[in-house]
């Protein structure tokens, strides 16, 4: 029997999901299961951590190659006190998302088994000597089943996969088509939509998690993705169970090329950049900006962090006033830079030049804006949320913003005099007083980013006062943040939160002290202090607060559709 079309065969599968309860077994059996034979007499799994779409993307392609598409809508990631790392530890799955991973699994098993992809990706097929294909499937999960759940698959379990394998395989009358039915239901697993922590040994009086676990928080710390062969080997050999080991295991990490993936990854949360997917503004206004304009916005803050952390391994404060800047043609009006090659290109702005360091860049300015006007408020909650770490009160539901949204209004011409207006009701001011001083400072750069000297024919003041200290201007509050010992405290904590996937809790404090005076030991290099991090014991330890699987993804089974 052919297999068909990829839609027959994913009404296929999907029917065989929902009618062959031994794969179904399987699959909610393998979150119980899971590396037990590894780790004796381990304890329940010490922490849940749903993986992300990127995560998920980065997987697939690892595991079976980028000519493998994943395509379909995801449950949304959540961001709990500012960081999507954070939201992965207290996020489940919805029966509605469960739908949309069944969907984008058929979509990636009927592409593993398609007969082009057969010969690189399945290998072998019934055949005289296995005739109904058995050998054949327990190679595939072999192969394949430790890269997608991060551990080791015992040899029972592999045995249950293979069964159900077959017995999908008599349904469809297909052996290829049982075996996309397995793997869609793989996809669809705890094992593999969730980083499953379990005990280890008891090392110096910490309960650390197990070696695969160990290989996962690294991997996805550093790279942003899942172990890598040569990492579940290393944890296969209990390399990581050791300091040496470990250490030689982290900087094999850290020197690969894909660590800037994993830096490109940390910023992106830690900046809240994935927001710019959502960032719109009023064409009739700033009818230069575009998605693509947003889009490219975002990769030169990312391009300008990379160059600076990871390239030079420079100072983190030296991102609050380069003048060093990644750019494009695209980009060149908005930065009055004239841009001749495709492509791109460093640029480094003059001594004087108003453009110096992150908060002067597009993404933020733009980010941290209305769609039609600047928001000295918005801006400085963002610098005072993200990289102070300081939370700002939501506003009261009944506040008027009549006078601040009053652009026209011919008395007060510029935001800072409408704001100054909007502060006679003293509920306000207690907030404003500790955004808008740092927002005023980034006026000349409009709603889109783009540099200007007046606002309405008046000229705009940008003065204020940032840690009991004077400054006139961005590049001057630039030089503040530098020098501050609040911004290097907060990336030391959001660091921190982002390995952990969870916020601080008072046993943090010791190493959260200890990690901050290694980082001002470095000379504030990025780079050593995620290093530290991941040869830290407290990283590789137990969290507080240990949970159990999600049971609402466990129980939940789809069968919309089914036939």
């Amino acid at each position: 029997m052919k297999i068909g079309s990829p839609s027959l065969l994913s009404r296929r599968i999907l029917g065989v999901l929902a009618a062959t309860s031994a794969t179904m077994a399987v699959l909610v059996a393998s979150a119980d299961t899971a590396s037990m034979a590894a780790a004796p007499g381990a304890q329940a799994p010490s922490s849940v951590r749903r993986i992300t779409e990127p995560q998920y993307r980065r997987a697939i392609a690892d595991v079976f190659g980028p000519d493998i598409k994943v395509i379909g809508r995801f449950e949304p990631d959540m961001r709990v006190d500012g960081l999507l790392a954070v939201g992965t530890s207290a996020v489940s799955v919805t029966s509605g998302g469960l739908e949309q991973y069944e969907a984008i699994a058929r979509g990636i098993a009927e592409q593993v088994v398609a007969p082009e992809m057969r010969e690189r990706l399945v290998v072998c097929a019934p055949g005289p000597q296995d005739i109904n294909g058995a050998a054949c499937a327990g190679r595939f999960f072999q192969a394949y089943v430790p890269r997608l759940y991060r551990r080791p698959l015992p040899d029972a379990e592999r045995a249950q996969l293979v069964a159900a394998t077959l017995k999908a395989g008599h349904i469809l009358g297909d052996f290829h088509a049982g075996l996309a039915a397995t793997l869609a239901g793989l996809l669809t697993s705890p094992d593999f939509l969730f980083r499953i922590d379990r005990a280890g040994e008891i090392a110096n009086g910490r309960r650390m998690v197990d070696s695969w676990a160990k290989a996962s928080r690294l991997s996805f710390f550093l790279w942003n993705a899942p172990p890598d062969a040569a990492l579940l080997a290393a944890a296969e050999r209990g390399e990581l169970d050791n300091a040496q080991g470990l250490a030689t295991v982290t900087d094999r990490l850290i020197t690969s090329p894909r660590f800037s993936e994993g830096v490109r990854a940390f910023f992106t949360d830690f900046l809240q950049l994935d927001d710019i997917d959502t960032l719109a503004k009023d064409a009739r206004i700033y009818p230069s900006f575009s998605n693509a304009i947003a889009a490219d916005a975002r990769e030169q803050t990312l391009r300008t962090i990379v160059d600076l952390i990871v390239d030079r391994r420079g100072d983190y404060r030296d991102l609050f006033t380069s003048r060093r800047i990644a750019i494009n043609r695209a980009l060149g009006p908005l930065y009055d830079v004239p841009v001749p090659e495709r492509g791109w290109a460093f640029h480094e702005f003059p001594d004087g030049d108003p453009r110096s360091g992150i908060l002067t860049q597009v993404s933020f300015l733009a980010l941290h804006s209305h769609p039609g006007r600047t928001s000295p408020t918005l801006r400085g909650k963002a610098a005072q949320e993200i990289l102070l770490c300081e939370k700002i009160a939501a506003p009261p539901a009944n506040v008027n913003f009549a006078v601040v949204q009053d652009v026209d209004n011919p008395t007060l011409k510029t935001t800072r005099a409408r704001l100054q207006a909007h502060l006679d009701d003293e509920e306000c001011a207690s907030c404003h007083k500790l955004t808008d001083p740092i927002g005023l400072a980034l006026e000349k750069f409009d709603g889109a980013g783009q540099f200007r000297q007046t606002e309405h024919g008046e000229p705009i003041d940008t003065t204020g006062t940032f840690a009991k200290s004077t400054f006139d201007g961005a590049a001057a509050l630039g030089r503040l943040f530098h020098r501050s010992d609040a911004v290097t405290s907060c990336l030391v904590q959001s660091t921190w939160r982002y390995a952990t996937g969870r916020n601080l809790v008072p046993s943090d404090r010791v190493v959260v002290a200890r990690l901050s005076d290694g980082f001002a030991k470095s000379g504030y290099r990025l780079v050593d202090l995620m290093r530290a991090i991941a040869l830290s014991p407290e990283f590789l330890e137990l969290d507080p607060g240990s949970s159990s699987p999600p049971q609402k993804l466990r129980l939940a089974s789809s069968t919309k559709g089914a036939s």
